[in-house]
């Protein structure tokens, strides 16, 4: 049986492992985020999830996990608001339509590699001005890809949902545990 390396600080991330019966350290790094021009979402998630991969490294026996999510609406990624402006655009822009979120994970051995990308739609009801307020001065919305946290406050703007809501939460937890198998990784 091999060790569980997370590779993040997030605690969604940490809560979905714990749920799902993993126990595992943590050893995160803080890589560059900064993204070329013109990247598709899939391209762009995969791309972080590898290297936050790459930043850390790996002793025998050890699985590392690292993961990025983005939202994206059009052709337009929607990352972590960096201010009040840009939490309000981010939301007013996913007000009464569709968006899709993307979650890329990498599994990384000595031996081996595998990353994997799974997008998933939402469609929030119509916000007003006083919604988006209250939302953004709940704090909730800072450190989310999008603005938003669906396991939160943000989950009652969630008109519908199509595919995996635990991705949306930032690790799609069913397609995980299965690529850990393959890595000879097994819940506690």
């Amino acid at each position: 049986m091999r060790t569980l390396v997370l590779g993040s600080n997030s605690p969604r991330r940490k809560e979905l492992l714990k749920k799902a019966g993993y126990t595992f350290t943590v050893r995160a790094s803080n890589v560059d985020e900064t993204l070329p021009d013109g990247i598709s979402p899939e391209q762009a998630v995969l791309m972080l999830a590898e290297r936050k991969s790459d930043a850390i490294g790996l002793k025998e026996g050890e699985v590392l996990l690292t993961s990025d999510t983005v939202v994206a609406k059009g052709h337009s990624i929607l990352g972590k608001p960096a201010d009040v402006k840009e939490a309000e655009t981010y939301l007013r822009l996913l007000s009464g339509d569709h968006h899709e979120v993307w979650t890329a994970v990498t599994l990384r051995s000595l031996e081996k590699t595998e990353s994997f990308a799974v997008q998933t739609s939402v469609k929030f009801f119509p916000l007003d001005d006083s919604e988006i307020a209250a939302y953004i001065e709940s704090g909730e919305t800072w450190d989310k890809a999008g603005g938003y946290g669906i396991q939160g406050k943000g989950a009652l703007f969630v008109e519908e949902i199509h595919g995996d809501y635990y991705s949306v939460v930032g690790l799609p937890l069913s397609r995980v545990v299965r690529a850990l198998r393959a890595f000879d990784v097994s819940p506690s």
